[in-house]
């Protein structure tokens, strides 16, 4: 199994357990997966209803860009990269999108060398 092919498989079953996970106190609000194979994007998000207010939150977002495991969104506790790593993804392979350019040198995983752009969805 190549690189590419390897990470997709990590982040979706990162994504996976973590979509598993019960959310506290509240049965009307669930985890959903959102898997773009096609153009490498991986979403976590929390859909429901919390006191008459309605969820539609997302928890995490990993794309893979130009072979690199980008985290573009984690609104969650735990240390994804980390994790990322101790399940067998080089950290030079991990890039923190949610931090800035500037910023992402300094923090031990990969500086991007792609650009983070994306082929566009169609509608």
């Amino acid at each position: 199994m190549d690189s590419l092919e390897r990470y997709k498989q990590i982040v979706m079953d990162l994504l996976n357990d973590y979509a598993n996970i019960p959310i506290a106190n509240e049965i009307d609000i669930h985890n959903e997966v959102l898997f773009d194979n096609t153009h490498n994007r991986y979403i976590l998000l929390s859909l429901g209803w919390s006191k008459g207010q309605r969820i539609h939150h997302i928890v995490m977002h990993i794309d893979i860009i130009d072979g690199q495991v980008w985290i573009q969104a984690n609104n969650t506790d735990r240390l994804i990269a980390e994790e990322l790593v101790e399940i067998g993804i080089p950290a030079k392979d991990i890039v923190l999108g949610l931090q800035s350019p500037e910023v992402r040198p300094h923090t031990g995983y990969g500086d991007s060398h792609a650009s983070q752009q994306h082929t566009p969805l169609s509608a």
